[in-house]
């Protein structure tokens, strides 16, 4: 069955203190109350980079600076075919507030391995673990 393909941008977000800024999905979204590294997807057109900054202002009222690609997952769901395109980040303008999400939180990476999050997520976790 051919499924359809959906690429976001998506964003590792590090504070000075080396902790990662995640979102928690709102309860009437799939994956319902999951955290995730906060982006989106891309619209027509739209560049990669341009996506990122896009959904961050919108999502959390941030502006990021500078981003660096970093790496990509590519997940199989039931219904569609997820390539998310992650964007490191250590700079960015305003303090994050939930726009549209349902909360924010700076999180290290012990804490990171307790939250819940969505299976594209979980190779991102892994990754990380082995910079450390």
């Amino acid at each position: 069955m051919i499924r359809p393909v959906i690429t976001v941008a998506a964003a590792w977000i590090q504070d000075d203190a080396g902790r990662t800024l995640l979102s928690q999905r709102r309860p009437g979204d799939s994956f319902p109350l999951h955290w995730e590294f906060p982006g989106g997807k891309l619209q027509p057109g739209e560049t990669p980079e341009v996506a990122l900054v896009r959904e961050l202002q919108e999502e959390l009222g941030i502006t990021v600076l500078d981003p660096q690609p970093w790496c990509f997952v590519s997940h199989d769901y039931k219904s569609f075919h997820l390539l998310m395109l992650v964007y490191h980040c250590t700079r960015f303008i305003n303090e994050p507030q939930a726009l549209e999400v349902n909360c924010f939180g700076w999180f290290d990476l012990e804490a990171m391995t307790r939250l819940k999050f969505p299976p594209a997520d979980l190779p991102l976790l892994e990754r990380m673990r082995a910079l450390v």
